[in-house]
């Protein structure tokens, strides 16, 4: 069984020299300035949000961002959205994409839509999580709804068990598809409304909550709100169509 290593600050500023590092996994971890140097393998992957990142002296920042921004336009509608028509753009195409993909991930067995791959959450457990965003952001900050949280939204992985408790959040359940999509769909078409009848004015209003008790005690306006929403929908639908890929072909050979 390999160690775990959970909210600890020992290896903060550690160097690491001549090690197998072989397998090692850094999930959700802050790692800012770290250095890889003179080292050597296959099949290194890097993933997450990274505000520069140098690849033997080459700063490859832009050119990831530019190909996922080619290869997934809607990130861009989504981060760049700041009018209401915009808003309303960026969410027709997540609509739309979620469409697709839905329909795609039915012609698997329902099985494999609790697969995870490469210890990632599972296409039932994204849509989980998207409806947990969604609650908060839009049923708990924007609309200020009297009980904003389906008790199968599924939070990142930041949030304490305490709070996800509070919120009324059954973290062990294990729905199916279809159970997770009648809350999920709905609150998309309640978003559907609130895009549908935005106005400029609207998206500089100041909610009168914060998305969720572990969030920080400041002002959060509708545009923010939005954008967080779009973004959330905009880039795990790049992770669930990835993993979607490699579930379709295990199905093939099974």
């Amino acid at each position: 069984m390999p160690a775990e290593y959970t909210q600890s600050d020992q290896f903060r500023g550690a160097r690491i020299h001549l090690c197998d590092l072989s397998g090692l996994e850094i999930r959700d971890c802050d790692v800012t300035g770290l250095k890889i140097v003179d080292c050597y393998g296959g099949n290194v992957s890097l993933g997450g949000g990274f505000e520069r990142v140098v690849v033997n002296d080459v700063d490859v920042t832009a050119y990831v961002e530019a190909e996922l921004d080619r290869l997934h336009p809607n990130r861009v509608l989504a981060r760049e959205a700041t009018s209401a028509a915009e808003y309303r753009a960026a969410w027709d195409a997540i609509e739309k994409q979620w469409e697709e993909t839905l329909d795609r991930a039915r012609r698997l067995p329902e099985a494999k839509l609790h697969e995870q791959v490469d210890g990632e959450w599972s296409f039932v457990e994204t849509q989980r999580h998207l409806l947990m965003a969604s609650d908060a952001w839009i049923g708990n900050a924007v609309l200020e709804e009297d009980a904003p949280y389906h008790p199968l939204g599924l939070p990142g992985g930041g949030m304490p068990a305490e709070a996800s408790a509070k919120l009324g959040l059954t973290l062990d359940a294990t729905p199916t598809l279809d159970e997770v999509l009648a809350p999920r769909l709905a609150r998309m078409a309640t978003i559907r409304r609130v895009v549908d009848e935005l106005t400029e004015a609207e998206l500089d209003r100041v909610c009168g909550r914060k998305p969720a008790d572990p969030y920080p005690d400041k002002e959060y306006v509708v545009r923010r709100c939005l954008t967080v929403v779009c973004k959330e929908e905009a880039e795990h639908h790049r992770y669930a169509v990835r993993d979607l890929t490699v579930l379709e072909a295990g199905a093939r050979t099974e």
